[in-house]
C-alpha cells in the first residue's frame, strides 16, 4: 500500500495531463516558440544558400518545424512540464543578460524584415590594392584621443538614438550612428586650395564642421573611434570615404533593421543597405558625406586603397 501524501509514477503523469484538444494547441504553440530560436540559431551558423524568394530559408523552418512537433508529440503527455522548462530557460537568459525573451523577438524581426528588404551588396571585395596616398598625414590627423574630439562624439550620442531599446550588442554601432546623423547634417563642404591637396587634422574641422571628402573622412573617423567603433578609409580616383565595420553577415539582418526601421526610417525609405565585403568576410558600411543614412550608395567608383585605422 502507498503512503499517504505519495504518488505514484502514474499519478504523475495523469496528474500532468492535459486533455484534448487543448494539448495539441498547447503542442502548437511550444513548437512555434522552440522552432523560432533553433531556426534563428541555425539560419546564422549554417551556410544559407541564398535562393530566390528565400525558398532555403523557408525550407529549413518547416523542417525544424516538422522535426519539433513530432518530438513534442511523442513526449505529449510531459508537455506542460517542456513549457514551464522553456519558459524557465528564456527567463535566465532575460534575467542574466543573456539570450532571452527580447533577444528571440529581436532575432526573429530583424531576420523576417530582411528577408522582404535585402541589403545590397556590392561586388568588390578588397584585395590587392595600391598604396593609400598620404597614409602618415592621415593617421596622424585622425586626433582620436584629443579630448575635443570625444566630447563632441559624447555630445552627438546624448543628442540622437538615446531612446532606442535592446540591440546591447550593438550599442557602439548605434552611438557611432548618432555621430553620423550629427556630423551629416551639419556638414559643410569646402574645396581644398586650388592645385594643392590639404589635410585638415580632426580638430581643425571641428570648429565650423567644414572641409572636402578627406576632411570629413578623417572628423568622421575619429569622432567614432573615440566613442569604440572601428574605421577605414576608403580611397578611389578623386575622392575618400570612412566606412564603419558592422560585423559579419548574420549582424547585417539586425544593422539593416535598425537603419530602415527605427534609426533613418525616412532617410533610407525605399532605399537599399549598401555595404563591402572584406576579403576576411567583414561587413562595412558606408558614411560618406554625401549619404543621408548609413550605408547609402556610393559614388560608384573603383576602389584604389584602403586604410584600415586600428
Amino acid at each position: 500500500m502507498i503512503k499517504s501524501g505519495h504518488l505514484t509514477y502514474q499519478q504523475l503523469k495523469e496528474k500532468f495531463r492535459i486533455n484534448s484538444p487543448w494539448d495539441m494547441i498547447i503542442i502548437l504553440v511550444l513548437n512555434i516558440l522552440i522552432t523560432i530560436p533553433i531556426f534563428i540559431i541555425a539560419h546564422q551558423n549554417l551556410i544559407i544558400l541564398d535562393w530566390a524568394f528565400h525558398i532555403d530559408r523557408i525550407l529549413l523552418f518547416m523542417a525544424i518545424l516538422v522535426i519539433i512537433q513530432l518530438i513534442l508529440r511523442a513526449m505529449r503527455r510531459v508537455t506542460l512540464i517542456s513549457v514551464i522548462i522553456y519558459f524557465i530557460m528564456l527567463l535566465y537568459g532575460t534575467l542574466s543578460g543573456k539570450y532571452g525573451f527580447q533577444s528571440v523577438f529581436e532575432d526573429y524581426r530583424s531576420m523576417v524584415y530582411t528577408m522582404s528588404e535585402d541589403p545590397y551588396p556590392q561586388d568588390i571585395i578588397i584585395s590587392k590594392l595600391l598604396p593609400f596616398p598620404n597614409k602618415s598625414k592621415i593617421i596622424d590627423a585622425v586626433e582620436y584621443q584629443n579630448p575635443k574630439i570625444r566630447n563632441f562624439a559624447i555630445m552627438a550620442t546624448a543628442k540622437h538614438f538615446k531612446n532606442v531599446k535592446g540591440y546591447h550588442e550593438y550599442f557602439t554601432i548605434v552611438q557611432a550612428f548618432a555621430v553620423f546623423k550629427e556630423i551629416n547634417t551639419r556638414w559643410n563642404y569646402v574645396s581644398d586650395p586650388k592645385g594643392h591637396d590639404y589635410i585638415a587634422t580632426a580638430t581643425e574641422s571641428l570648429p565650423y564642421l567644414s572641409g572636402d571628402c578627406d576632411d570629413h573622412s578623417i572628423f568622421m573617423s575619429a569622432c567614432i573611434k573615440s566613442i569604440g567603433g572601428t574605421m577605414r578609409l576608403i580611397h578611389t580616383k578623386g575622392h575618400m570615404y570612412p566606412e564603419i565595420l558592422i560585423g559579419e553577415k548574420k549582424d547585417l539582418e539586425k544593422i539593416n533593421y535598425l537603419i530602415k526601421k527605427e534609426l533613418f526610417p525616412v532617410e533610407s525609405k525605399g532605399k537599399p543597405i549598401n555595404y563591402h565585403i572584406d576579403e576576411r568576410g567583414k561587413i562595412w558600411l558606408n558614411l560618406d558625406y554625401t549619404a543621408k543614412y548609413p550605408g547609402g550608395p556610393f559614388m560608384n567608383e573603383q576602389i584604389l586603397g584602403a586604410l584600415t585605422l586600428e
